[in-house]
C-alpha cells in the first residue's frame, strides 16, 4: 500500500516510511475524603503529529514532484512562512492501494509547532527535516439575535421555493493542467482537498482511476 502526504497544499516529494500520531489523554486522578482514588475521565487531547521528511536534491525514480514544491530551499520557505504566520492548515494522507486505487484519506486542520532542519552526511545533498504539528479545533460562540415573522417567512419560503424550481442547476467545469491531481484541484477551487472524492463521484463517465488524470481533461465541479 502507497500513500501521498499533503503539507498544506505541498506534495511531499518522498513520503516518510512512518506517520507517528499521539493522542494524548487529559484525564485526572483524584482522592475522595476517605481515601479512596477515582479517575475523571475527559475528552481525547488533541492529536499530536511528528514527521521526519526528506527533500531530495537530485533525481529519484520514487520521488513525486506535483509542482507544489520547487526545491529544497522553496520548501524551507514554505514551512517557515506556515510557523511565523501562526494559521493552521491542511495536513492529508491519500491512502492508495496495491492497484493504484484510492482507499480512504485522513485529513486533518493543524498547526505548525516547531521543525528542525538537519545537515545529515549520511543523506548526502538531501534536506532533512523533522516536523512537529498539533491538531487544530476551531472554538468560540456565536450569538445571534433575530426576530422572525411567520406569515413573512413563509411567503419569502415559498417564493423562494417556486424560484428554484423553474431554475436548471449551473455547471462549473474545470480543465486540467499538468500536474494536477484530484486533492490538489479540490483543494484550489473548493478550499478543501479532502472534497477530492466529490469531483471524482461526478466525473465517474470520465475516470476510471481517481489517481489518473490527464491534460486538458474538463470535469465537472460541484
Amino acid at each position: 500500500m502507497a500513500y501521498q502526504i499533503y503539507i498544506d497544499d505541498m506534495l511531499l516529494p518522498l513520503p516518510p516510511e512512518k506517520i507517528p500520531l499521539k493522542y494524548n489523554g487529559q484525564n485526572k486522578t483524584i482522592n475522595l475524603i476517605n481515601g479512596e482514588e477515582i479517575n475523571l475521565v475527559k475528552p481525547t487531547g488533541l492529536a499530536e503529529i511528528s514527521l521526519d521528511v526528506i527533500i531530495p536534491q537530485m533525481e529519484y525514480p520514487c520521488a513525486t514532484w506535483d509542482g507544489s514544491i520547487g526545491s529544497a530551499e522553496d520548501f524551507l520557505t514554505k514551512i517557515k512562512k506556515l510557523k511565523d504566520n501562526g494559521n493552521f492548515f491542511e495536513f492529508t494522507v491519500i491512502r492508495e492501494g496495491l492497484m493504484g486505487n484510492s482507499l480512504f484519506d485522513t485529513t486533518f486542520d493543524v498547526t505548525l509547532e516547531d521543525y528542525k532542519v538537519t545537515d545529515d552526511v549520511s543523506e548526502g545533498f538531501d534536506l532533512s527535516v523533522s516536523l512537529n504539528m498539533k491538531e487544530y479545533k476551531s472554538y468560540g460562540t456565536k450569538i445571534m439575535n433575530f426576530k422572525i415573522d411567520e406569515d413573512e417567512s413563509q411567503n419569502e419560503v415559498t417564493s423562494s421555493e417556486e424560484e428554484r424550481q423553474g431554475e436548471p442547476p449551473i455547471e462549473k467545469e474545470y480543465t486540467v493542467v499538468k500536474g494536477d491531481c484530484l486533492w490538489s484541484i479540490a483543494k484550489r477551487n473548493l478550499g478543501d482537498g479532502s472534497r477530492w472524492n466529490e469531483i471524482y463521484q461526478l466525473n465517474r463517465g470520465k475516470i476510471s482511476n481517481p489517481n489518473l488524470i490527464y491534460p486538458n481533461q474538463v470535469l465537472i465541479m460541484p
